[in-house]
Order: C-alpha cells, then structure tokens, then sequence
C-alpha cells in the first residue's frame, strides 16, 4: 500500500481554506476539510486515479477533484506520494 506524505503547503492550505469558510459557516468548513483530507485516500490503492495536471504535463504530477478544489499530489516512487498543495480551482495554479 502506498504511503500518503502531506507536505506542509497542502496541510497549510487545508488550514486556510477551513479559516476562510468558517468565515461564514463552521459546519461547512469542518465538512469540506474534511472530504479534502479524505479524497486522497483512493491513491493507496489507485495511485494514477487522478490526470495529469495541464499545467505540468508530467505523468507523476497529478490531481484529484473534490468539489470546487485541485488537490495536486506527486506520485515519488511505488510506496511513496506526497500531497502537494490544495487548490481552489478557478485560482491560477503555480507550482
């Protein structure tokens, strides 16, 4: 089974996105951290699940869609990924 690494900017960006819906609804927030913090979980068993990110264009460079967010992941070796970043989609996106 592989391994799920979150790198600092995907657990700060978890943060962030949680502090900016809490603005407005608590619940929502916590529900929505939570399904990002979840979704990566089918790559332990599907690493290639998500495509290829366009703005990469390298195979080991991809991304999974929960909702209104990218979350960008890498996949480093058959028992290693690392959680890059999570992405508000209509964001322009610089890696």
């Amino acid at each position: 089974m592989v391994k799920l690494i979150w790198t600092d900017q995907a657990i700060n960006d978890l943060g962030d996105i949680g502090d900016y819906i809490a603005e407005n609804s608590e619940k929502y927030a916590m529900l929505t951290v939570k399904k990002l913090f979840e979704r990566p979980d089918i790559l332990k068993t599907f690493p290639q699940a998500g495509r290829i990110v366009p703005e990469k264009n390298d195979e080991n460079v991809r991304e999974l869609i929960e909702g209104n967010y990218r979350i960008i992941y890498e996949i480093v070796s058959a028992d290693q990924i690392n959680i890059l970043t999570v992405y508000y989609s209509a964001r322009h996106l610089t890696l």
